[in-house]
């Protein structure tokens, strides 16, 4: 089990679209998980549900809000503060280095893109699917994509555990998120409550997009 904790990768851009996405995502979930109405509720009816999208309609008890918007407030939504803490975490240590690259306005966008295409890929593997899908790991794995390609150097400092052994290395970030990826495939069919199928597709996303601009201009420094 590995965790990242840093990387030793400066910007020059002050990451505010990557700190407001922070901001956004801890807000909606201490207020579903504050509210009276309770957690289950909103993500039933905010969710992503893959075959109210296939079948263009769904008969649950909570009213819904229409499919379209599901596919932008699933993304910010958590079902757990271990979920949104873990997520929160690889936003800031990879989102802001991939901001700095694009620049604010597109790396909005490009978030947006790894996670709507992600959520996509979940329902076209899963088309039956009524359970709600929730999380920003869809557009967040597009960053990890993106990061693989511009800073594949990168030291990454990391906690490494097995049981009870513990230890903190520096790994360059094309081993980790290398392992990553390789971990989210390996866990296909193992179920979990996990979208995988999620993870794999905004970080192929993010791969093609930042490989698309790459043709066309250079990074502003490499790592």
């Amino acid at each position: 089990m590995f965790i990242p904790l840093k990387d030793e990768n400066p910007t020059l851009r002050y990451p505010i679209v990557t700190l407001s996405l922070i901001v956004a995502n801890c807000l909606v979930f201490f207020y579903q998980a504050l509210s009276p109405n309770g957690l289950e509720y909103y993500v039933l009816k905010f969710g992503i549900i893959p075959y109210e999208i296939t079948h263009l309609h769904l008969d649950v008890a909570v009213p819904r809000v229409v499919w379209p918007i599901s596919l932008l407030t699933g993304m910010f939504m958590h079902g757990s503060l271990f979920h949104l803490l873990g997520n929160m975490l690889y936003l800031w240590i990879f989102g802001n280095n991939v901001e700095d690259y694009l620049g604010h306005w597109r790396f909005v966008f490009f978030y947006l893109a790894c996670g709507l295409t992600a959520s996509l890929v979940q329902v076209a593997v899963y088309p039956n699917s009524t359970v709600p899908m929730i999380g920003a790991s869809g557009a967040i794995a597009g960053l990890l994509g993106a990061y693989l390609l511009l800073y594949p150097g990168a030291r990454v400092k990391t906690l490494v555990f097995l049981f009870f052994y513990f230890t903190v290395i520096y790994v360059p970030a094309w081993v980790l998120l290398s392992l990553w990826f390789v971990l989210q495939v390996s866990n296909i069919g193992l179920g979990g409550g996990v979208a995988w199928f999620a993870h794999i597709g905004g970080f192929l996303t993010g791969m093609g997009l930042i490989s698309l601009r790459l043709k066309r201009h250079r990074p502003f420094y490499y790592v």
